[in-house]
This record gives C-alpha cells, sequence and structure tokens, in this order.
C-alpha cells in the first residue's frame, strides 16, 4: 500500500469519512448519507439555503455548438451533473439537507461574440425563471448578465429582477483585463443598488497565470479561483467603487478567496511607500473594515477556517454555500453544525436566516 493511500484511509477514518474510487474524498462526501432534513438547532426547525449552486441549460450550451462539449469537461466530478435533471438536483439536496439552492451558471460567455453572448443570457434567464417559478420552495436564482456590453448588462438586470423573479446576478471576478472598478461598470453597479439586486461573485480563474498554473493539483482552479476573487475584491475597495456605492450587494464564493485570511494587510498597503495609494481616492473607512460591508460563503472547508472567516467578517455576512453539484464541500450543513464556536443563533443565520434577509426569502 502506497504512503499516499495509508495517509487517506488514516486520514478517512479520523474523519469517519471512507474514501473511494481513486481515493479522493471528493464522490464518497458528495453521495455519502450527510444530516437529514429537516434540520434543526436546539429543537428549532431550520430552513438551510444554499446560495452557492451551479447549473447549466443545454438550450444555452447548444448554442455554441461544438464548442459546447468543451464547456464541462469529463474529468471534473460532477460536470455532467450540472445540467440540471429536476429529480436528481432534489435527490441531492435531499442527501445534503439543503431547503432551498440559489442556482447560478458560471460566466462562460464573456469572451464571445456580444449576439451571442446576448443569446445565452436570454436563454437562461427564461429558462431560470421558469423553474424558479414552477418550484419557488426549492429554487431562487441568480441572472445571467452580457457584462461586455455593460449598457445591456443594465437592462437584463432590470428585466431579471423587476419581471423574471431572479434575485440579482451572478458574475465573474473580471471581464476580459478589465477590473468591476473600471469606471465602464458603473451603471450596473448603480442599477444594481437602485434595485436591492444581489451580485454573487464567482471566479472564473486568472489566465494570465496560466503557464505557472501547469502541473498536478489542478492550480488553476485550487489557487487561481480564490485568487481572482481576492483580487477583484482588492480592486472594488481600493479603488473606491464600494465607496461609491455603498448599498451594494455582494456575496463571494469561496469564503471571498484569500483576502478574509489576511484582511490587516491590506490596512498596511498605503503606508509602506510613498505614492502606492495617490491616486486622488480618499477611502471612507480602512480597508479591512469593507468586509463587514460584503457577504461570504460558507465554502471554506473546515471549523477553523469557518471560525475565522466569521471572527474577521461578523456571523452576519456569512450564508451557506456547498458548490453544488461539483463535491467540493458534499455536506455543507453539517460543516456548519460542527464548527463548535458558533452559537446556535450564528449557526442558524448562516444556515439560512442570513440569505433569507438578503435575498428577500422566506426564512
Amino acid at each position: 500500500m502506497s504512503t499516499r493511500r495509508k495517509f487517506l484511509q488514516g486520514a478517512a477514518g479520523a474523519a469517519g469519512v471512507v474514501f473511494a474510487g481513486c481515493g479522493w474524498p471528493g464522490t464518497a462526501l458528495a453521495q455519502s448519507p450527510g444530516g437529514a432534513r429537516p434540520v434543526t438547532v436546539n429543537g428549532k426547525r431550520i430552513k438551510t439555503i444554499d446560495v452557492h449552486a451551479h447549473c447549466f441549460f443545454r438550450e444555452a450550451t447548444a448554442l455554441l455548438g461544438e464548442e459546447a462539449r468543451r464547456l464541462t469537461p469529463s474529468t471534473i466530478r460532477g460536470s455532467e451533473a450540472t445540467y440540471l435533471t429536476l429529480e436528481d438536483r432534489l435527490k441531492s439536496m435531499d442527501a445534503q439537507a439543503v431547503d432551498m439552492e440559489v442556482l447560478s451558471i458560471n460566466p462562460f460567455w464573456y469572451e464571445r461574440e456580444r449576439d451571442l453572448a446576448a443569446g445565452i443570457v436570454a436563454v437562461q434567464n427564461e429558462k431560470l425563471a421558469e423553474l424558479v417559478a414552477a418550484h419557488s420552495d426549492r429554487f431562487a436564482a441568480f441572472a445571467s448578465l452580457t457584462l461586455q456590453d455593460p449598457a445591456l448588462a443594465v437592462r437584463e438586470l432590470e428585466t431579471a429582477v423587476k419581471k423574471q423573479g431572479l434575485r440579482g446576478a451572478a458574475i465573474g471576478g473580471s471581464v476580459g483585463n478589465a477590473s468591476f472598478s473600471d469606471a465602464k461598470f458603473h451603471p450596473i453597479w448603480a442599477k444594481a443598488e437602485e434595485l436591492g439586486a444581489v451580485l454573487f461573485v464567482h471566479p472564473r480563474g486568472v489566465p494570465e497565470l496560466a503557464e505557472r498554473f501547469k502541473g498536478n493539483g489542478w492550480l488553476a482552479n485550487t489557487i487561481g479561483n480564490p485568487l481572482e476573487t481576492t483580487i477583484a475584491l482588492e480592486h472594488l475597495i481600493f479603488e473606491g467603487t464600494l465607496d461609491r456605492f455603498p448599498g451594494l450587494k455582494i456575496i463571494a464564493a469561496h469564503g471571498g478567496g484569500y483576502l478574509p485570511a489576511y484582511p490587516a494587510r491590506s490596512d498596511h498597503a498605503c503606508y509602506v511607500g510613498e505614492g502606492l495609494c495617490d491616486k486622488g481616492i480618499t477611502l471612507a473607512k480602512r480597508p479591512s473594515e469593507y468586509l463587514k460591508q460584503l457577504h461570504f460563503d460558507s465554502l471554506v472547508f473546515t471549523a477553523e477556517e469557518l471560525r475565522h472567516l466569521v471572527a474577521e467578517v461578523g456571523a452576519s455576512q456569512v450564508m451557506l454555500g456547498s458548490d453544488n453539484p461539483y463535491p467540493w464541500q458534499g455536506h455543507p450543513v453539517d460543516h456548519v453544525l460542527a464548527t463548535a464556536t458558533l452559537s446556535d443563533d450564528e449557526k442558524i443565520d448562516i444556515l439560512g436566516r442570513n440569505a433569507a434577509r438578503l435575498l428577500g426569502l422566506n426564512a
């Protein structure tokens, strides 16, 4: 038996989890039984709301033609399940003890020609609206936006919120080489603020580092995804975007990337040298304080990391996230319940009450 196999089996035994297949925990975690619905905390029934769950619609990806085959590589566990089949998804949610998912679609259209991207977005938003209307007890959704055309994105967002019953929009971490602090995106943030729409920031990686990410460990995702979220949030903070739009409601995926792990460094960035922060931007508060104006999912894997996230941003800013159907965190509810440093009220907040409040859902 290899050293690695012995380590995995030992770790599994310690955690009460049996690894299967090739030895990685993902498939076993996603398929093994976890907590059951309904979830209770101290005898109180809790509605669990997962703000980080994905799907695709074949009607939308079909617009890509042959390229659609490369959209969900078969090497990624759960990729085929991303094409939403209602019965299978409900079974998956029940196994995770999740009452409601807020669905989002990771942007694969930002680099596409504008009219093609607009067509993809239109189909996706229509399908999401149909699903939510038919199953409002189990699903809410974030709209897709054609962000490469900000004027069009503003119209799409208004339609999504006012006419289609969607709760906001899912966005990447950047569009091409443009950060979201770029003034061309300001009309979108202004419209989101006006509508009270929530923006779910989900990264797409950092393609500029593709060569450095080559090798073992899927570093383009493992490192690249949280890194892009970190960069996106730092730009929004340091370029004054969050001061310009103080009512903007943002949820950052994967616990906000690396930013909540090292916020104090941002507070010192403008004091260690001349001319580092003198572009005519005066922030209203310390950079680390903006974390308490943002929201984060709970997808940070361990009780210690969740404890730290809550310590930095407050339990009121954290909400349940699983990445379903991708098996990053098979039992997100169990993860929250097992974090002993959280009070019962904090667990209730994270499991569903925060999301219900932010998104205007019934708790």
